[in-house]
């Protein structure tokens, strides 16, 4: 088969002294109540070998189970506006910066486990320590995305909580359809892996599976490629599989360049 890669991202990755193709898998702009099963037995399916992993991001797996907040029922009060100011914004966006995802924020945790978790990420930051905020208000407030539109306009208005069950999501796929999957959280920054099916678990730990997409090759912007099919090549190969991706990749965006043109 022929690998994808996104602009600026590579194809062949090493880990563990193995060598990993991972094929960036285009699919169209996934919406809310979208159906899971069929974007994986449609995009998926036909191109998956036993031995390959699914790298999956969270935000699909949120979006087909309707796990989503509208900003018309998170109105930000004056202390989600006032305690927004204080976070900084890194390569992976804004965070809790957005008064919407700290007033989300404040509706998920309670107004006195917010203020202790502001205060004490503050205390931590001027040691050098960061992500203390995150880590005393939890996964749901770490995991929110959305509520952003400069990347993706369409979630402006929108905040995607994490997926339910992303083991049991895994699971299903890989009782269904056979495909070995892992659902991620990655970004600039980091690389989390939410849920994976027990048939990967018997295979790699975390961390393995975090270092083949340790430069999150699904990107962060609209690729429109939430799939990674990962799989294991021969290290002879990785050099002429990577030139030719390469080289599909810079044909590619020439081609949808004289097209808008």
């Amino acid at each position: 088969m022929d690998f994808y890669v996104n602009p600026t991202k590579k194809l062949i990755i090493e880990a563990d002294g193995k060598t990993y193709a991972r094929h960036a898998i285009q699919i169209p702009f996934v919406n809310v109540g979208d159906n899971y099963d069929a974007l994986v037995k449609k995009y998926v399916l036909p191109i998956f070998q036993p031995g390959d992993i699914l790298s999956v991001s969270e935000k699909i797996v949120a979006l087909c189970q309707k796990r989503v907040v509208y900003t018309q029922d998170v109105q930000p009060g004056l202390l989600a506006n006032l305690l927004c100011r204080c976070v900084a914004q890194t390569s992976a966006g804004p965070g809790a910066g957005v008064p919407y995802k700290m007033q989300f924020a404040i509706n998920q945790c309670g107004t006195p486990k917010i203020l202790w978790a502001a205060f004490r990420a503050a205390v931590d930051k001027l040691r050098g320590v960061h992500g203390t905020f995150y880590k005393i208000a939890g996964n749901e407030v770490y995991g929110l995305d959305g509520f952003y539109g400069h990347d993706i306009e369409e979630y402006a208005k929108m905040g995607i909580r994490i997926p339910a069950d992303p083991d049991g999501v895994c699971n299903h796929i890989q009782k269904t359809f056979g495909v070995d999957s892992m659902i991620v959280d990655a970004n600039a920054l980091a690389q989390e892996i939410l849920g994976k099916a027990d048939t990967v678990a018997a295979r790699m730990d975390d961390k393995h599976l975090a270092s083949l997409i340790r430069d999150n090759p699904a990107g962060q912007v609209r690729q429109l490629t939430p799939f990674i099919l990962i799989r294991q090549v021969p290290k002879e190969q990785a050099a002429e599989l990577e030139a030719k991706a390469q080289a599909d990749s810079v044909a590619l965006q020439t081609a949808e360049q004289n097209i808008k043109n």
